[in-house]
């Protein structure tokens, strides 16, 4: 199984799960603002949103589509959220993410994660 570095940007429950290294900006991996962290962790989710659009990361990347999830859920579009958040967890490829923290989480187990916080937000409205 590849195991991908990432951050996670929220409480492990809400599975905001990004590509890092530990040190300076979170897309060390990635061309600048690949993936959305930086903006992310500024709480400036439509930048991101724009940043990870007009890159040139693969779009089944997971930690793409869990980032863009991320963007798009904190920005209000629940349902854009949700369906990248299948498109991860229905991905063949289950990479590992290793957390800021230290912990690893599959992709897919981060996937089905957010996409759980995601309902159950929905749910409580």
């Amino acid at each position: 199984m590849k195991m991908l570095f990432a951050s996670i940007l929220v409480a492990v429950s809400a599975a905001g799960a990004v590509h890092a290294e530990p040190v300076l900006s979170g897309e060390t991996a990635y061309p600048s603002k690949a993936i959305g962290y930086d903006a992310l962790v500024a709480g400036d989710h439509e930048r991101a949103i724009s940043d990870m659009l007009s890159g040139n990361v693969s779009r089944h990347d997971p930690a793409f589509l869990l980032n863009l999830g991320q963007a798009y859920a904190r920005s209000g579009d629940v349902s854009k959220a949700r369906e990248l958040f299948r498109m991860a967890a229905r991905k063949r490829e289950n990479v590992d993410l290793v957390l800021a923290d230290g912990r690893v989480i599959s992709s897919k187990l981060a996937a089905r994660q957010a996409l759980a916080t995601v309902q159950v937000g929905i749910a409580s409205r």
